[in-house]
């Protein structure tokens, strides 16, 4: 077992990507406004932290960032959060709703978890992906298999976009994959529903 304060450092993170699960009820309900209200969000956001980065730090945002960032961020702006909504609103841009939630879940509970897994379990490190875990990874596989199969009821399709997203999750992208991982696995999703569903 790793050392509890990086185990509760990782959980608050990443309880911020499974948070974003809700964010395809908002769309279907009220597309624009969340559109819009995820614009201001990261607008607001950006302001924030270059304000802390100069030494104004802007009290809860400013605490939730420090207690969320990793070690390579020390000293650094942030990009976690701006990465993860514009990746949200990319996807609901460019996908039918349908597609991007499975996108959206896909980066909300597959690389939510994927690096939590990784963190309690992982033993087997893979070659080439910057010290990401085996068990992290089949982490994210799981996650995405049940997540797409819950929202399509079709097997062989969430088997492809769970390895599709477990794949992407693998690279050494740092914060990017937030922007890949919705986009590209939702974009997986609408090939294969025009094929199978």
């Amino acid at each position: 077992m790793k050392d509890s304060k990086t185990i509760l450092k990782e959980l608050f993170r990443k309880s911020i990507h499974i948070c974003c699960s809700v964010v395809p009820w908002f769309l279907a309900n009220y597309y624009w406004y969340t559109v819009y209200g995820l614009y201001i969000i990261v607008s607001m956001y950006y302001f924030c932290e270059i304000a802390r980065l100069e030494g104004h730090p802007v009290p809860v945002v400013s605490l939730i960032t420090e207690t969320a960032s990793r070690q390579r961020d020390e000293c650094k702006f942030v990009l976690g959060p701006v990465t993860l909504v514009l990746g949200i609103v990319f996807a609901a841009l460019v996908l039918p709703l349908p597609c991007a939630k499975i996108g959206i879940f896909a980066l909300a509970f597959g690389d939510g978890l994927a690096s939590l897994g990784g963190k309690l379990f992982g033993r087997v490190k893979l070659p080439y992906t910057g010290g990401k875990t085996l068990e992290g990874s089949l982490t994210c596989f799981t996650a995405v298999f049940i997540s797409t199969f819950i929202v399509s009821g079709h097997w062989v399709v969430s088997l492809i976009v769970a390895f599709v997203a477990m794949l992407i999750e693998m690279f050494p992208l740092g914060d990017w994959d937030n922007m890949i991982i919705p986009t590209f696995t939702g974009g997986v999703y609408w090939l294969l529903s025009a094929l199978w569903l």
